[in-house]
């Protein structure tokens, strides 16, 4: 049978069998089956939705039944709540950098933030965000399907919304719980705020990897500074797609590696996924038309690489001392702030450690997420210029090396790989600080020569250091002058001295040429050239009215103990522990602010982003240390310092030598610290050096003496801070000398009005005086009368000394005033002559009194002149070897047995002789009229002898031997007397002042 039969007769057979209706009977059965089976699990589906619905809701319901219902403001502080990282500033709003934070933000406003990168973000994060009401029901059920298939790919159902929540109010706690408070919170911010709201909210919180450094950023601002160094606004295509990427996995996108991998661009292998997720941000714009075709083939042929920052250095790298100082000083502000706002003074916190601790670490927690403005007064440009001076300088000294001891035994230290001594070597480090002097503002600062992140040690703020000589201005002088002890002329002697003063050590100090002192000069003198005892005399004079305790707390002295304001020796910078740099620095500021101390900072207001003030520096009243009057004559004698004393060498390293600087040098005990410091009217500024422990800068080999060497460094500092600033550094205006000075001429050697005597001595000095103390008496310490020179001191004559040896004209020192000034205990008058006009001085004559020199009379004849010799008419010889010998008689006999006549006396040791035959010998005279033995004669001519008449020759003869011995020691006391006389006469000494000895 062929095909076509078959159909005809099967189509035959169904027709019959669709006529007997059994087909349909068939049908019917199984539709009205199905359609109950159908219609029973609709029911059956239906009645599950809503068991489900409700269970879910109810589960929903307990998930949620613990959060609060949050206000509208409740919500607005939690959203904008960002961790903000504080940034710093210098003076004139010139932006430093960032604090040191572990994570680093900084906030901008929507305006500020590029369209496209808002397109990227929408396209890549939240398709519609401007739609939705803060959920996407079936990106949630997506999101739920994958996770209970655990699917492999899971494309998330948060909306931009929900991930501020999670952000900003919530946690990133996976959990049930947090998802449902999540999608809860979320609808209900949608409520509160505008769309634009909530995405520049979103833009400021979301993380976006690291930067160049390594270290965290968040905000899309911050990003696109720390990743292409561009504004938000600024940011192109590319730029922007790369940034809308990074937040679905910021360490893995970001093209920088980590903090502890050192920071920098990873290698080419890990870029590649950011770059990849940058691609696939932009197909996700051209989806949704964000973007067109042209576009997107651009961006993906944009070479994104070449806009990512090269790596730099951090504010923390770049500026470290400034940055630590900022940070510590802003620190404290914000503490006591805190501290203030619960009722709690500063005096409270440094009383209570635990409290202190407290608020200090609510302080660090506010500063490094709160986004403040730290506005200081630092001058960039001088401060670059010091950092680049201190890095270049030459003549700091060697490092010194050293063994490390173990400390309770004090022995060496062993390295045990080695089984060498373990030693440190330390570098000469310095300090310095420079100060406006009317407001207080610390312009610039040397926080040392290298900064050490071990110990991020400040010298300038934080060492605490002997101040040597520096200290002489601001306790001795300076109060001295205020109390009307001593002005620039007052005479005061500088000879060696023991102070004994009630209650307190014996004290013998030294000047730094030891050995040497200076006599009486001038109080201008003993500042200028630091003279240690002079100052020490001064110092006495004024002691028992405790200016340490009177001046030094108002100069903003902090680090004293109450041992140092009780011990004498701190006049001359010796103390417990020490003063911190910037203070010692700061109290000079006040011979620059006439005598008015204002106390130094270095930050001028705190803001946050918006510009509100949370702290503005408000200076106290300045704080009068000494009057106009007390402060002007200081200031003068510290010129001379500069002009021809310890710091005579300075004017010739400044390029602008004209300024008038007015300062003082400062060496501590053994060469720890040098010293310089300087005012003029607009700033002071100092230096310091110094090993970190005690040790002695002294070099012989270096090129310049120890002083030299600060004051070089600190000339240095001034050119490149004066050529960056000549109006600050170099004014043309000078002190002004206020009213109530004047200058007045008086006796260099009491200090009182001139009298004739003084005046005929040329002793007559000129100088500035308070008019409230110029002296009114006239001057006693000289009286004329009948003098001789005994052992060179000129002594009022005795009453049994001859008068030809008498002076009848002379003039000496009044025994009244040398008992005054108790100079009559010294163990010689003359060390009171200085060595500048000293032929003037060596006029005055010695009284022999009980009280000063005194003739001892030891009832014995002087020893006779040795070695007589005649020279044509002029006969010599040696000197007595006596100490109270006055003079000589010279004899002569016609004949070696002829009677001897006396022809002359002198107190010299030649004579000129008439020029007569005839033979001649030497007697000395004593204080007391006794003469001596003669001496050898001698023969002027020829004479035949007889030797039964020369009892003159031989009884010269036989004392020969008897004087031998005293005439050969008499030559060394010659010798030695002349070398005395030598070093007395020594030019006066330019040395730096010694360090002080301690009590």
């Amino acid at each position: 049978m062929d095909f076509k039969q078959f159909f005809q007769s099967f189509g035959k057979k169904v027709v019959t069998f669709w006529k007997t209706g059994k087909l349909q009977r068939i049908l019917r059965i199984t539709y009205d089956v199905s359609w109950n089976v159908i219609l029973f699990f609709i029911i059956l589906g239906t009645i599950g939705l809503f068991v489900g619905v409700g269970i879910g809701a109810g589960y929903f319901a307990s998930l949620v039944k613990d959060e609060e219902v949050r206000s509208y403001d409740s919500m607005e502080k939690a959203i904008y709540n960002y961790e903000e990282t504080s940034q710093l500033y210098f003076a004139n709003n010139i932006y430093i950098g960032d604090i040191r934070s572990d994570l680093h933000r900084e906030e901008t406003s929507l305006d500020q933030i590029s369209q496209t990168l808002i397109d990227a973000v929408i396209a890549t994060e939240d398709e519609y965000f401007n739609e939705h009401k803060g959920i996407v029901p079936k990106a949630i059920v997506r999101a739920l399907l994958q996770e209970f298939t655990n699917a492999e790919m899971k494309s998330g159902g948060s909306t931009l919304t929900q991930q501020l929540i999670k952000n900003q109010i919530l946690t990133n706690e996976v959990s049930f719980e947090r998802k449902a408070k999540e999608m809860l919170l979320a609808l209900r911010l949608e409520r509160f705020f505008e769309k634009d709201e909530i995405l520049e909210a979103y833009l400021n919180i979301v993380p976006y990897g690291r930067d160049s450094l390594g270290r965290n950023i968040a905000g899309v601002q911050t990003a696109s500074q720390e990743i292409f160094g561009v504004e938000a606004n600024e940011l192109n295509l590319a730029q922007a797609a790369y940034l809308a990427g990074l937040p679905q996995s910021p360490s893995y996108y970001t093209p920088f590696k980590s903090l502890g991998d050192g920071g920098g661009l990873k290698s080419e292998e890990g870029i590649e996924p950011g770059i990849t997720r940058m691609k696939v941000v932009l197909n996700r714009m051209l989806e949704m038309e964000k973007i067109n075709e042209r576009e997107y083939q651009k961006a993906l042929a944009y070479d994104i690489t070449k806009d990512f920052i090269i790596e730099t250095d951090s504010p923390s790298e770049t500026y470290p001392y400034l940055v630590n100082e900022l940070e510590r000083n802003a620190t404290r502000i914000i503490r006591n702030l805190l501290a203030e706002e619960d009722g709690y003074s500063p005096e409270d916190l440094e009383e209570d450690d635990e409290l202190k601790v407290h608020y200090q670490m609510l302080a660090d927690r506010d500063l490094r997420q709160n986004g403040y403005q730290i506005h200081s007064t630092i001058d960039k440009d001088i401060y670059d210029a010091f950092q680049k001076v201190v890095k270049d300088y030459e003549h700091y000294g060697p490092d010194w090396t050293y063994a490390l001891k173990h400390p309770e035994t004090g022995e060496p230290i062993i390295d045990e790989e080695t089984g060498e001594v373990k030693t440190v070597t330390e570098m000469v480090q310095t300090a310095g600080m420079l100060f406006e002097n009317s407001t207080g503002k610390i312009l610039a600062f040397i926080g040392g020569r290298e900064y050490s992140l071990e110990d991020q040690w400040n010298y300038a703020t934080q060492s605490v250091r002997h101040n040597g000589s520096t200290m002489k201005p601001l306790l001795v002088y300076g109060p001295a002058i205020e109390k009307g002890y001593i002005q620039p002329g007052t005479p005061v002697a500088d000879v060696e001295t023991t102070f004994k003063i009630p209650g307190r050590d014996d004290w013998t100090p030294k000047n730094y040429s030891r050995g040497r002192f200076y006599g009486i000069v001038p109080a201008r003198q003993a500042l200028q050239h630091s003279y240690n005892v002079a100052t020490a005399r001064i110092y006495s004079m004024i002691v028992e009215e405790d200016p340490a305790r009177e001046y030094l707390p108002k100069l903003g002295f902090t680090t004293l103990s109450e041992e140092d304001y009780d011990i004498l020796s701190l006049a001359l910078g010796a103390m417990s522990k020490g003063v911190k740099i910037e203070e010692n620095i700061n109290a000079f500021s006040t011979y620059g602010n006439n005598g008015k101390f204002v106390d130094g900072y270095m930050i001028e207001k705190i803001t946050t982003t918006d510009g509100e003030i949370v702290y503005q520096h408000e200076s106290p009243e300045p704080v009068e240390v000494y009057s106009e009057q007390t402060n002007y004559l200081v200031l003068d004698m510290m010129r001379s310092v500069i002009n021809n004393g310890t710091a005579s060498r300075l004017r010739s390293w400044l390029t602008h030598n004209n300024v008038d600087w007015a300062g003082k040098t400062g060496t501590s005990d053994n060469d720890h610290d040098l010293w310089f410091i300087a005012t003029n009217p607009n700033v002071t500024f100092g230096t310091w050096l110094g090993y970190d422990t005690q040790y002695s800068l002294d070099c012989p080999s270096c090129a310049l003496p120890n002083s030299q060497r600060n004051q070089l460094l600190w000339a240095e500092l001034v050119n490149a801070a004066t050529e960056v600033r000549p109006d600050l550094m170099a004014p043309s205006n000078r002190f002004e000398q206020p009213g109530g000075v004047v200058s007045r001429s008086v006796c260099a050697i009491s200090g009182m009005l001139p009298s004739e005597l003084c005046s005929e001595l040329g002793l007559i000095t000129t100088d500035l005086f308070n008019s409230n103390y110029i002296p009114n008496e006239v001057d006693d310490s000289l009286i004329r009368g009948a003098f001789v020179t005994v052992d060179g001191n000129r002594v009022v004559a005795g009453a049994n000394t001859p008068e030809e040896f008498v002076d009848g004209d002379g003039i000496a020192f009044n025994p009244e005033f040398l008992e005054r000034n108790d100079y009559n205990e010294l163990e010689d008058i003359r060390s009171l002559f200085p060595s500048s006009n000293r032929s003037a001085w060596e006029r005055i004559g010695i009284p022999s009194t009980d009280d000063t020199i005194k003739v001892e009379d030891d009832g014995k004849s002087p020893s006779r002149p040795s070695s007589v010799d005649l020279s044509g008419t002029t006969l010599s010889w040696k000197k007595s070897n006596s100490k109270d010998v006055v003079g000589y008689r010279i004899f002569r006999a016609t004949k070696p047995e002829a009677k001897f006549e006396l022809i002359g006396s002198t107190t010299e040791t030649e004579f000129s002789i008439p020029n007569i035959d005839g033979v001649y010998h030497v007697k000395a005279v004593d204080y007391f009229g006794l003469e001596s033995s003669t001496s050898e004669s001698v023969i002027k001519g020829e004479f035949q002898e007889d030797s039964d008449d020369n009892d003159g020759s031989n009884r010269d003869d036989s004392n020969e031997e008897e004087n031998q011995d005293e005439d050969d020691n008499q030559g060394e006391d010659d010798k030695t007397d002349q070398d005395n006389s030598n070093e007395e006469n020594d030019g006066e000494g330019t040395d730096e002042e010694e360090g002080p000895n301690n009590e």
